[in-house]
């Protein structure tokens, strides 16, 4: 079974309300549900959207893993649910939907997130006076391994700071490549948080700090190394196309977006060429600004905020990578810790 798909025509960013509403009517309208449950779907969403101001793309997720749901107990039951239905439902029928999309092969995160959709989606349903089920509060999250982040050590990635810029014969792009990692590296960006920004948003010669708006459409104030601007400022000079405030700031070859799978490809290379492990991505880089500031002393919290995380849980998973570096060291250099 495939995953369920969001719903068709969203764009990722903040939703346009008008556009987003059309889209989501239309979803409901495949829906194999009474009219009383079409309504609260098509409401859920839009509190979702307005209310707790998801993404646009969250916000599809969300409501496809919600249908997929609904769809599937019109199915189950033989009937069209209907609010007084959903009240009624038992924890059978929850854990059914769940086996069906486990045994499917949707892989756990996706499941857990799904749980995380209908249970939300019944505590709205109390609150809103629609629908009471105590089942779905019991509705357990499966558990999803734990993937400690893959950082590169502090000289793997002074090297590929170093070396970037060698891959491209052409002086202005090879700035820009720079200029583009320093900012995952030094800043602690997504790569889609790099490649979103605009001239406007360029900082100017001097600056410290600069606004990055994240996942969620929420906003974090990141601060900035000289070297970061400076690399920047090097390379909007050598860049031949023109800018405008809402250009974007990396440009491509042909003076349009800058694509992620340009700097991927160029890690990819310098993998080969450097020797870097696998694991060595863009996004690697972020990790690594992560992982070397906790090492180097740096408050969780702290690092929680440059990053962008809504959750600590999220960001003590670096606690575990510095453990790791640290038990490595110990193995290595500790008398006690040589084997006879």
């Amino acid at each position: 079974m495939a995953e369920p798909a969001g719903i068709t025509g969203v764009k990722a960013g903040k939703p346009d309300a008008s556009e987003l509403y059309a889209l989501v009517r239309a979803q409901a309208a495949r829906l194999d549900v009474a009219a009383d449950l079409r309504a609260a779907y098509e409401s859920w969403v839009g509190f979702l959207s307005e209310e707790k101001r998801f993404s646009a793309h969250t916000v599809s997720a969300y409501a496809a893993d919600l249908a997929h749901f609904l769809n599937f107990q019109a199915a189950h039951h033989g009937e069209l649910p209907n609010l007084r239905r959903l009240s009624a439902l038992t924890t059978a029928d929850f854990r059914a939907w769940l086996a069906q999309r486990v045994g499917g092969g949707i892989k756990a995160s996706s499941n857990a997130r799904a749980v995380s959709v209908i249970r939300s989606f019944f505590r709205w349903l109390k609150k809103e006076d629609l629908a009471d089920n105590t089942a779905a509060a019991l509705l357990r999250r499966p558990k999803v391994p734990k993937s400690i982040p893959k950082a590169l050590s502090a000289s793997e990635a002074q090297d590929t700071l170093n070396t970037i810029g060698e891959l491209s014969d052409e002086p202005w792009v090879a700035r820009r490549d720079v200029a583009l990692l320093l900012l995952l590296y030094g800043c602690g960006l997504r790569i889609g948080e790099a490649l979103s920004l605009t001239f406007a948003d360029a900082p100017g010669r001097g600056q410290d700090t600069m606004v990055i708006t994240g996942k969620g459409n929420k906003q974090r104030m990141v601060p900035l190394l000289p070297v970061v601007t400076e690399a920047i400022a090097d390379y909007l000079r050598s860049c031949p196309f023109e800018f405008t405030g809402n250009d974007s700031l990396f440009r491509g070859v042909r003076g349009g977006p800058m694509s992620a799978r340009v700097i991927q490809k160029r890690i990819q290379s310098l993998r080969g060429l450097l020797g870097l492990p696998s694991t060595a991505t863009p996004h690697a880089l972020r990790h690594s600004f992560a992982t070397h500031l906790l090492a180097g002393g740096g408050d969780l919290r702290a690092i929680q905020e440059l990053l962008g995380h809504a959750s600590l849980s999220t960001t003590q998973r670096y606690t575990d990578v510095d453990v790791e570096s640290l038990l490595a060291t110990y193995d290595q250099a500790h008398p006690r810790a040589q084997k006879k």
